[in-house]
């Protein structure tokens, strides 16, 4: 789970700090459009504290081995992971926003979603 845990603390560290500074880059390039209002800038840069709290957890738990507090984040990262799928996939299908990292960013939660599962299901063993 190390490394599972720092890939994820790095890559949650980044995109948060961009979210936080810049969510009209992260913005346009997941869904070629700017938050165009207040509101939205508020819950983009929301969204990035939440991504630095992530990062932050997984960096700190990076060393703890396969403990239950450590299932526990990694259980938690599923359901981040997949849920970021289902709404990234919904923004390009059904709402027909799309920038050009949006499917590159739903193979990425895709593929960390599965890494959490396995090694969700290898932790057990």
């Amino acid at each position: 789970m190390k490394n599972l845990l720092t890939v994820t603390a790095l890559i949650e560290f980044g995109t948060g700090f961009v979210l936080v500074a810049l969510p009209s880059v992260v913005s346009t390039l997941l869904f070629g459009a700017q938050p165009d209002t207040p509101v939205g800038m508020i819950i983009a840069r929301v969204a990035g504290i939440a991504l630095l709290a992530l990062g932050l957890a997984c960096w700190l738990a990076r060393l703890d081995g396969r403990s239950r507090a450590t299932r526990g984040l990694v259980g938690a990262m599923v359901l981040y992971n997949a849920g970021s799928v289902a709404i990234l996939a919904n923004a390009g299908l059904d709402l027909y926003l799309s920038g050009i990292a949006l499917w590159p960013a739903v193979a990425f939660h895709a593929a960390m979603t599965a890494w959490c599962v396995t090694s969700l299901a290898t932790s057990r063993s």
